[in-house]
């Protein structure tokens, strides 16, 4: 019964999202979206994201300086950088290798880069998660990757990435949203959201569930918790938080 709802529901939900199904057919939304209209949201939706979850961001980044290499250098990667909303969070003097497979968020970038004058910025990549071949392998001291695994293609490939271009030592820094209980409504309602979500956010897929792949990655040190970071009118409350050490 319940699986009859769900696809019950999902019909409903495409039916309202019609015109925009019909721009994906004809190849007109996937460019539109990428270069206007996801920018755009994720700049307004990370502005509600970091009023929800500034508590839990700062106590996450506190133990940054612990990763500074024996030559008092701090490297960080963050992979999706999009516009910059974690740089707030970046002990002073770090230097910064942004990364994110849409190069389209340059003004809120900037922006935010403006803001934030006590890091240091190396340069910014178009690459995806899965593929940081620009990036030397061991060269950084941590890598932050905060509501990015759930668009990538492929998490493990992503995850074996940070660990590559980790030192010894290293650290990985994660803020994901994630499935919910699979019991739960929340759940229910992700599984009815699931494909038009997909569509209008750029690939976001709303049931993966990481902290599967980071225990399964080959990190020496793993502490995750599983927190809620309500979001009005959106299925996106249950997420991970975390660090893991190479």
């Amino acid at each position: 019964m319940a699986e009859v709802a769900v696809l019950f529901l999902r019909a409903c939900l495409a039916l309202l999202a019609m015109p925009i199904y019909l721009l994906s057919f004809l190849g007109i939304w996937q460019p539109f979206c990428k270069k206007v209209f996801f920018p755009f949201f994720l700049d307004k939706i990370s502005v509600v994201h970091q009023k929800k979850a500034k508590k839990e961001k700062q106590e996450l980044f506190r133990s940054l300086p612990d990763f500074t290499s024996p030559s008092g250098e701090l490297k960080l990667l963050e992979i999706g950088t999009g516009c910059g909303a974690n740089f707030q969070f970046y002990p002073p003097g770090c230097k910064v290798t942004c990364t994110d497979i849409n190069p389209n968020f340059q003004q809120s970038l900037s922006t935010n880069m403006s803001k934030n004058q006590h890091l240091h910025y190396e340069r910014f990549l178009v690459a995806a998660g899965e593929d940081l071949h620009q990036v030397p392998s061991g060269s950084m001291d941590a890598v932050v990757c905060t509501l990015v695994l759930c668009s990538v293609s492929n998490i493990t490939g992503t995850l074996k990435e940070v660990l590559r271009v980790l030192r010894p030592g290293g650290a990985f820094y994660f803020l994901e949203h994630v499935a919910a209980d699979h019991s739960s409504w929340k759940y229910f309602w992700q599984q009815v959201c699931y494909p038009t979500w997909k569509l209008i956010f750029d690939g976001c897929c709303l049931t993966r569930e990481i902290w599967k792949n980071l225990e399964q990655a080959n990190f020496s040190e793993l502490r995750l918790r599983h927190i809620n970071v309500e979001l009005p009118w959106t299925p996106i409350a249950p997420h991970i938080i975390g660090c893991a050490v190479k």
